[in-house]
């Protein structure tokens, strides 16, 4: 049977249809940052822990806000887990792709060729089974070939370097992981301090707002009693220049609860002038270690940056142990069926085939490959050293925090007690004042006084608060936190 090969035809005319669609064809407008954003949806998270995520499924921010419901809001929207869980994405597709070398390859070709190549005339001229009798060998003259087949191969052997490169990327795929428990780990200590910042922020405007009343209404009497004649004019002159000291003050904690607010809400994944209603009272859902010892104990099985150092080791040495791979051999079967025509008219019966192994063994690559494992031994040296020191690191911030959390608390005792005294003596002063035997310079000194005391108390219990956190941060708490956090959601 003879006839022109509809498969081949087929092909031809889907590549001439699919080049104007090729990438080299494509629109003006394709790499440009709106076409890609719009075609790939960008502006929508990718997932929520691992599972897709609709603009319809998008999280709703509760009000008020909690710091359990803040840390559960950001887990869902934060662009910094975005970015983890593309990378975790990345690896599984790497693994696929390390997966594919133990699949074989299957392709269709099809060439056209010409010329009068003594070579190349025999053996076209051959496959196509119409060699003519009484040829010239050295002058066999022009001819032209069609030439149509299925070609495919399977690798079987390559010193166990595919398997390496599988093993590596699983382990690549944990790497990934780890990075995403530091995100959890980081993220939710910052929403805690965040958090405290806004908090501390509101109760500094409360502080300004009495300290602006506070010196409005001694204004207001001060007045009365110099137009009485009972007061000097430089008291009316002190209470206004306090009173708009009083004011700056007020419209400094505004602005710095503004500015908490929008670093709150740049965490959670919003923009900066969303409006977020913090609830009054906050706690820290944590249970940790009093003592270093033991948090140390703790940190060394906890913390993501340890692990992953420690894979990194691994994977390394399965490099060492691939590129060594490459002193070895390899062996491919490869087979190719094949249809040979002058005029593209095939025919079955003079169909072709060929199957066959090849062994490959470079016995010398210019030192190519002793310089590769001489790399992947001092990279082996490298990863063993950045493990000691980031197990220093770890027990380095794991000290600090607890030393900062101490001495946190020792402040915040210091600051209550002195919260207490300028209460007393502005109440004593205040007394004075209106008995006559203080001056207004004295009692604004007080009032300033008790001011700043109430301020740094506040200041000193989020300080603790923040120091707890960054504990839980140098333990690795938190990211046991969300796992347990996003079980009970489930």
């Amino acid at each position: 049977m003879k006839s022109k090969s509809p498969l081949l035809l087929s092909f031809i005319w889907l590549v001439a249809f699919w080049v104007p669609f090729s990438p080299g064809c494509a629109p003006k407008d394709r790499y440009t940052y709106s076409h890609i954003k719009e075609e790939y949806g960008a502006h929508i998270p990718p997932s929520v822990q691992g599972a897709e995520r609709s603009e319809a499924a998008q999280p709703t921010l509760p009000s008020p806000l909690s710091i359990p419901s803040a840390i559960h809001f950001a887990l869902q929207n934060s662009p910094d887990l975005d970015i983890a869980i593309a990378r975790i994405r990345q690896s599984e597709a790497i693994i696929d792709e390390a997966t594919a070398a133990f699949w074989p390859h299957v392709s269709l070709y099809t060439e056209y060729v010409q010329g009068d190549a003594p070579s190349a005339y025999l053996f076209k001229k051959i496959d196509q089974r119409k060699l003519p009798s009484g040829i010239d060998f050295n002058d066999p003259g022009w001819f032209e070939n069609y030439e149509t087949g299925v070609q495919a191969g399977v690798n079987l052997f390559r010193g166990g370097r595919d398997m390496l490169r599988v093993k590596m990327a699983e382990t690549g795929l944990k790497i990934h992981e780890l990075d995403r428990q530091s995100v959890d780990n980081a993220l939710v200590t910052s929403v805690i301090h965040a958090f405290y910042s806004a908090l501390a922020a509101k109760d500094f405007i409360q502080i300004a707002e009495e300290s602006v009343r506070t010196v409005e209404t001694q204004l207001r009497i001060m007045k009365v009693r110099y137009e009485a004649g009972g007061a000097l004019k430089s008291d009316v002159l002190s209470l206004e220049v306090r009173l708009a000291q009083a004011r700056e003050d007020l419209v400094r904690a505004e602005n710095n609860d503004s500015l908490s607010i929008a670093a709150l809400a740049n965490l959670l994944g919003l923009e900066a002038d969303t409006e977020i209603t913090l609830a009054e009272s906050a706690e820290i859902p944590s249970d940790l270690p009093e003592h270093y010892q033991a948090g140390l104990v703790y940190a060394l099985a906890h913390r993501p940056e340890l692990q992953k150092a420690r894979l990194q080791i691994i994977q390394t040495r399965m490099d060492l142990d691939r590129v060594r791979g490459e002193y070895m051999p390899t062996l491919d079967a490869q087979a190719r069926y094949y249809l040979d025509d002058p005029s593209f008219d095939y025919e079955t019966k003079r169909d072709n085939w060929t199957a066959g192994i090849i062994l490959n063994w470079d016995l010398f690559t210019g030192l190519s490959t002793n310089a590769g494992v001489n790399k992947a031994k001092t990279v082996l040296e490298e990863m063993l050293a950045a493990d000691r020191k980031t197990t220093l690191s770890v027990q380095l911030d794991l000290k600090t925090a607890y030393l900062r959390l101490a001495e946190a608390r020792a402040r915040l005792t210091v600051t209550e007690a002195s919260v207490a005294q300028a209460e007393e003596s502005l109440h004593l002063v205040e007394r004075q004042y209106e008995g006559g035997s203080a001056t207004i310079t004295r009692y604004l000194d007080a009032e300033l006084a008790r001011n700043l005391a109430r301020i740094r108390a506040t200041a000193a219990f989020h300080d603790r608060e923040k120091a707890v956190a960054a504990l839980g941060r140098a333990l690795g708490y938190w990211e046991e936190y969300v796992r347990e956090t996003m079980r009970e959601n489930d």
